[in-house]
């Protein structure tokens, strides 16, 4: 069992893979269908066990993303199913989805009304269902404009009671306009010219619309000011997560607007700028 994670670990590495031993420890573990925490008490695996990780292992080495091989991402305590088709959510976003519980939290907590929650651009609908699970009172509506992504979200989302819609962010949701108290999105914010300096799991893997926006990488984040603003109620509050190189460009689309208090930038665990938050002005 160790000659084979640390060959694979080694294939991996020679690929440039970021974790080749983690990635090596859970595909063995998808391969052998028991827990990671359990997979030095399994016994060898089996001819044929060996030969899917072995296939597995070749595909990680190709770039393939993780989670496309396993078929599910984990999100803060929710799981998801992935796949080609859709956005794989990736760690830091958990940090823009603990802004909006604990955003909503504080609605729920001073109001006799629902709270009501919009995930925008909700992609695999990893923020949606957070949201959804974590703050159960919630109202929660998402919205996803990619048919196969939508598809991925539908599946997700599935008796979570979020409402799911597809559409464009950018006219999404007329009929709760004025009324929303919490808005969230991880739009798209990688500059249309640096798509070469993209890890090869996200550029030939996830879906280009979830990935660019424009030239300076900022045009879906300007849908979201409007739309945000015509959304919220007054005082309501939005989050948008945006590129570590973004952190003076990405909340300057909401200070400029003229219409927004409290425009603050918000670091990653890394200390890198990660998202903005806004309330909207009485």
């Amino acid at each position: 069992m160790r000659r084979l994670l640390d060959d694979a670990a080694r294939r991996l590495e020679a690929a440039g893979v970021a974790s080749p031993m983690n990635d090596a420890r859970l595909l063995l573990a998808h391969v052998l269908c028991v827990p990671l925490s359990r997979l030095p008490l399994v016994d060898g695996p089996t001819p044929e066990q060996i030969a899917r990780y072995d296939e597995l292992v070749a595909r990680r080495a190709g770039r393939e993303p993780l989670q496309h091989l396993t078929g599910v991402a984990h999100f803060r305590h929710v799981e998801l199913a992935v796949g080609p088709g859709v956005f794989v959510p990736r760690p830091e976003t958990e940090l823009l989805a603990g802004w909006a519980i604990e955003a909503a939290r504080a609605v729920s907590t001073g109001s006799t009304t629902e709270v009501t929650v919009v995930d925008l651009c909700t992609g695999s609908g990893a923020i949606a269902k957070a949201v959804a699970d974590e703050v159960p009172e919630a109202r929660v509506y998402a919205v996803e404009r990619d048919e196969p992504a939508h598809a991925w979200a539908e599946r997700n989302l599935a008796g979570t009671g979020v409402e799911l819609r597809l559409g464009h962010m950018g006219d999404a949701f007329d009929d709760l306009a004025g009324s929303v108290d919490v808005v969230v999105c991880n739009p798209p914010y990688i500059p249309l010219e640096a798509w070469e300096t993209v890890a090869a799991e996200a550029r030939d893997h996830d879906p280009h619309l979830a990935l660019y926006s424009g030239d300076d990488g900022l045009d879906a984040m300007r849908v979201l000011e409007r739309r945000a603003a015509l959304l919220l109620r007054p005082g309501g509050v939005v989050g948008a997560e945006h590129a570590d190189l973004q952190g003076e460009s990405a909340p300057q689309v909401f200070s400029e607007a003229g219409r927004w208090a409290d425009v603050r930038d918000h670091t990653d665990l890394a200390g890198r700028p990660r998202y903005l938050t806004a309330r909207l002005a009485p």
